[in-house]
């Protein structure tokens, strides 16, 4: 009895200290350290409590201090327990308020698994039901050999031994039972957490997040699905902002071709991403002269759509003043050149100037593929070639333009990027300029809309299910 009044002091000691303790040595530390610190504490105040008894029975009562392993290795069994229950209640409380406060934390920067806290935990336990055991059973031999030795006295002994045996396998059992509950409770709190989330992002709520409340592998995985929902989040953002470009792009495009006369116009573009460095325009050029664009940014996608726009800008300014197509393309590659100088990007360009007066053709070659001009009263291809540099490299490039004076009737005029003959099929196959040609003189005998939706669904059908690698643009003229 007095044994158990001087521990309850200490321990009651120990209690009255701890919440102090707890507030300057836990609560300030960052929230994945605070769970060990907890453990490290309520596991030193049990054993410190031990020693203070210990050496309060030493100085007091004179008890030896070799008496005090039994007492300390029952405060370190006892504190061991209570150390892991508390342990664990703090990280429960820690991920109810993170979730509460919505607050997410870092990643574990040192990763605790759950592998090896299981590991250490049963060592653990196995070491004290071992030490325990054999404290129990060195006494009590001791015990025996100073009883009576008559039958009566050692059936005693042994339900005695018994009785003790059962008494702290039960005590065990009960404190193990009390973790695995507490632990479970924790796997349920994590569990519900990750679920919750995932099944918001499932439904395509981004808004939730995981909070990072423990060094393991549940913190590691909680952290790996807030970064996925934050791609997820910048992926989402991105896609609408391309919509949006997408949308004003196909704007910027003409709605559908110009009247024009002695002309049948067809025109389209089809982009391999939401944007495309493709473009096709109409300007309406003066003495009742028609100028078609069409041009190819380098590369694809966002980079390619703004430098598109920026040379579909100059070239409509340039169209007010226009004279002839070398100046207004001189024009343009000039202020192209001071934009992209230095970014290595630059516009590959055709442009044509329709006479219908005098049924003429003057054209410029900036790089892009030669226009193909089919007459098909001499069932014959012409490539409209010419030299010239492509758009945005050399301020000081001179552009020089070609003619055609005089078509047959029906002539058909096809200006179209290199996604065309470069589309290719399952095997790799080019689609190539042969099978364009055939194609037109196929249909040459239809109208210029009719010829282009041909091209199309042949490209297309040729290529079956590989890729579109290239944005296509295609304007088809039937010269009348």
């Amino acid at each position: 009895m007095i044994l158990g009044v001087i521990l309850l002091a200490t321990y009651s000691l120990a209690l009255a200290v701890r919440p102090l303790l707890i507030k300057r040595w836990i609560s300030t530390a960052p929230i994945s350290l605070r769970p060990k610190r907890q453990f490290v504490l309520d596991l030193g105040l049990a054993l410190a409590a031990g020693c203070v008894v210990i050496t309060y029975n030493f100085a007091i009562y004179g008890f030896p201090l070799s008496s005090g392993i039994s007492l300390l290795t029952g405060c370190l069994v006892t504190g061991f327990f209570l150390a892991i229950d508390t342990t664990l209640a703090l990280e429960r409380r820690l991920v109810i308020e993170a979730t509460s406060r919505k607050q997410v934390g870092p990643p574990p920067s040192r990763l605790f698994s759950v592998t090896r806290k299981f590991s250490l935990a049963a060592v653990s336990l196995s070491l004290f039901v071992w030490v325990v055991i054999a404290l129990v059973v060195s006494r009590d031999i001791v015990w025996i050999s100073k009883i009576g030795q008559t039958e009566a006295d050692l059936i005693k002994a042994q339900l005695s031994i018994a009785y003790e045996m059962f008494f702290i396998m039960a005590v065990f059992l009960a404190l193990i039972v009390n973790l695995i509950i507490s632990y479970s409770k924790n796997l349920k709190l994590l569990f519900d957490n990750e679920t919750t989330v995932l099944q918001q992002v499932s439904r395509g709520d981004l808004n939730g997040l995981v909070p990072v409340a423990t060094n393991d592998e549940f913190g590691l995985i909680a952290s790996h699905t807030n970064m996925m929902i934050s791609g997820l989040r910048h992926r989402l953002k991105l896609v609408s902002a391309l919509k949006l470009a997408e949308e004003v792009q196909q704007n910027l495009l003409p709605r559908h071709p110009p009247v024009f006369p002695r002309t049948d116009i067809a025109a389209t573009s089809v982009y391999c991403e939401e944007t495309g460095g493709d473009y096709y325009d109409f300007l309406e050029l003066p003495d009742g002269k028609l100028g078609i664009v069409v041009a190819d940014a380098a590369d694809h996608g966002i980079g390619a759509a703004m430098q598109m726009t920026t040379a579909r800008s100059f070239l409509i300014y340039g169209s007010r003043y226009y004279q002839n197509p070398a100046a207004l393309l001189n024009e343009v590659n000039r202020y192209l050149v001071k934009d992209s100088l230095g970014t290595g990007r630059f516009v590959a360009l055709f442009f044509v100037e329709i006479d219908p007066d005098t049924a003429s053709l003057r054209w410029i070659r900036a790089g892009h593929e030669p226009a193909l001009l089919f007459n098909p009263e001499m069932d014959e291809f012409t490539l409209l070639e010419g030299e010239g540099m492509v758009l945005g490299v050399d301020e000081s490039y001179r552009y020089g333009s070609d003619a055609r004076h005089g078509w047959s009737k029906g002539s058909i005029l096809v200006i179209a990027t290199d996604g065309i003959h470069e589309t290719h099929n399952e095997t790799g196959q080019l689609y190539g300029r042969e099978r364009l040609q055939q194609l037109i003189r196929k249909h040459h005998d239809q109208s210029a809309s009719a010829i282009q939706n041909a091209i199309l669904d042949s490209t297309n059908s040729f290529r079956g299910d590989a890729i579109q690698h290239d944005d296509v643009t295609l304007v088809v003229v039937k010269l009348l």
